[in-house]
């Protein structure tokens, strides 16, 4: 039963036009907008060009979406009563909360899938074969970070308004988190601080061994335990809230 219901929401997901689209569909046109039509794609970032740091980044946005969206919407679930009526069934809450695991993981590697592709038909390049393969895992693993943020959102709030504010939150802190584009001297401080900054970090290093270029042409050095730290410190928050979330409402029922 738990693979028939994974299997059928995954499907679910894939087949909502309205979600897919700035899951998957947004981060490949930002992609190609900023990441392969520029005369500046071309130009070599480390381990790559500009067009392959870009593409990393716009995977990591997708893939985020994805995981913030479905944990969100799974919260919401819940709270609803559909929890209760599948506690009834065989699966129960446990295979619930793992169905849903899988299935944000699942839609997260979506959008990872079509930007790279399109990063392979156009222009991206890095140096070698294994660095795709680590910098796409890297963003996947990551991105189970913001499914915390996520769950918090759907929590707190209990509406599907609210998981989709949530996750149009995310294009804020990708602009704060240096996402789309590159920040300087203040704002890139602050940036480190930012949820994001640590996963599309991370996602970047095979490419960039945590070189960032800031606007202004000059270049600093991330170490990988600054990124984890970031990466890490974040998901301990989005979990304490998460949890105090839960246990608000199960105080309420």
């Amino acid at each position: 039963m738990n693979l028939t219901y994974t299997l059928h929401d995954f499907w679910r997901q894939v087949r909502a036009f309205e979600n897919m689209f700035f899951i998957a569909i947004l981060p490949a046109a930002l992609f190609i907008m900023f990441g392969v039509t520029q005369g500046w794609s071309n130009d070599s970032s480390g381990h790559g060009n500009v067009s392959a740091y870009l593409m990393v980044s716009m995977a990591a946005y997708g893939a985020v979406t994805a995981t913030t969206s479905i944990a969100g919407s799974a919260a919401v679930e819940r709270m609803k009563g559909w929890g209760r009526q599948l506690a009834m069934t065989p699966m129960g809450t446990g295979g619930y909360a793992a169905t849903k695991v899988v299935v944000a993981v699942a839609v997260a590697v979506v959008p990872v899938i079509i930007v790279y592709l399109v990063g392979v038909f156009t222009n991206s390049a890095m140096d070698d074969l294994w660095r795709w393969f680590a910098t796409a895992g890297i963003v996947v693993a990551c991105s189970v970070v913001f499914a915390l943020y996520g769950l918090a959102a759907g929590l707190l709030f209990r509406s599907d308004g609210a998981v989709s504010a949530a996750a149009g939150l995310l294009v804020v802190l990708a602009f704060l988190g240096n996402v789309f584009m590159p920040l300087s001297g203040s704002l890139l401080e602050f940036a480190r601080f930012t949820p994001l900054y640590g996963i599309v970090g991370l996602a970047r290093y095979p490419i960039t061994e945590g070189w960032v270029v800031a606007v202004d042409g000059t270049a600093e050095q991330d170490s990988v335990w600054m990124l984890l730290a970031n990466v890490g410190v974040w998901a301990v928050i989005f979990a304490a809230v998460a949890l105090f979330a839960a246990r608000k409402a199960t105080a309420r029922t």
